[in-house]
Order: C-alpha cells, then sequence, then structure tokens
C-alpha cells in the first residue's frame, strides 16, 4: 500500500522572545488542507517552531510522504543534522553543554518515526504565499496579555 502524501508548512513566532508565543501549521494532502493553530503564554521562538512540527506530524492518523516546509534553520538543522548526535551524546552538544529544548526534540523524534520526510527549508518573508500565510497564522495564534 502506498503513503499517503502530504505537504506541510509550519511556522512559530514570539513576541519579545521569550514572550507570548504562537504556532500554526497547513498540511494539505489531495484538495483538503488542515490548519492547526496552538499558543503559549510565555516561550520562545525556538520552542514555537518546534511545537508546529511536532503538532503537525502528530495530526497525521497514519504513515505518510511528507513535504515539509520550514522557515527555520534551527529545525531543520536539528533534525537532519545534529539529533543522532545529541542522542549519542546523552543529549549534550558537541561542547558539552546540556541541548536546549530536549523535551520537543524528543518529541519531534518520536513523531517523525512513521513518516518518510522531506525537510525543506524556505527563507521567510521572502514572497512564498504558502509560509507567508503560516506566518501570519503563527503570529495571530499569539496569546497577548493586555
Amino acid at each position: 500500500m502506498n503513503k499517503s502524501k502530504v505537504i506541510i508548512y509550519t511556522d512559530g513566532a514570539c513576541k519579545n522572545n521569550p514572550g507570548p508565543g504562537g504556532w500554526a501549521a497547513i498540511i494539505t494532502c489531495q484538495s483538503k488542507e488542515k490548519i492547526i493553530t496552538g499558543s503559549d503564554k510565555y516561550t520562545t521562538n525556538n520552542r514555537m517552531e518546534l511545537l508546529s512540527v511536532i503538532n503537525a506530524l502528530n495530526v497525521l492518523k497514519f504513515a505518510c510522504e511528507v513535504e515539509l516546509y520550514t522557515d527555520s534553520q534551527y529545525v531543520k538543522n536539528g533534525i537532519t543534522k545534529w539529533l543522532p548526535n545529541w542522542r549519542a551524546k546523552n543529549w549534550r552538544t558537541s561542547s558539552g553543554s546540556a541541548v536546549k529544548n530536549q523535551d520537543l526534540w524528543e518529541a519531534l523524534d518520536a513523531a517523525v518515526k512513521n513518516h518518510n520526510i522531506a525537510w525543506h527549508w524556505v527563507k521567510a518573508h521572502n514572497g512564498n504565499l504558502i509560509n507567508e500565510r503560516v506566518d501570519c497564522l503563527a503570529r495571530q495564534a499569539i496569546i497577548c496579555d493586555k
């Protein structure tokens, strides 16, 4: 049985990093689109970027072929380059310090297991309409204490 092909765009945003944050994902399969968003009262931009990807992948109910687009080099490099070494070094960086956001990296590591994912980095605010849209959704999701 062939895996379903899914396109996912993700983004995270944070006001006054750290501060209130939001995340969003646009998930497309065939002609159907699903938008998911979330927020946190006190967080960082990197945590919101990670949560957007984790939550998008966790929405998928079965194994999929995924084209995943992010404007976060932190997320793309973390999952494609750094994660295996972090895991092998008991969640330590090459300099020996603790990996930041370990809880979310472990969650992302679990979320990717059932899928075949092609990771794509897109330059933010550079005219990619879907990336601009998901950026807007992430910023709208931010909880602002008034």
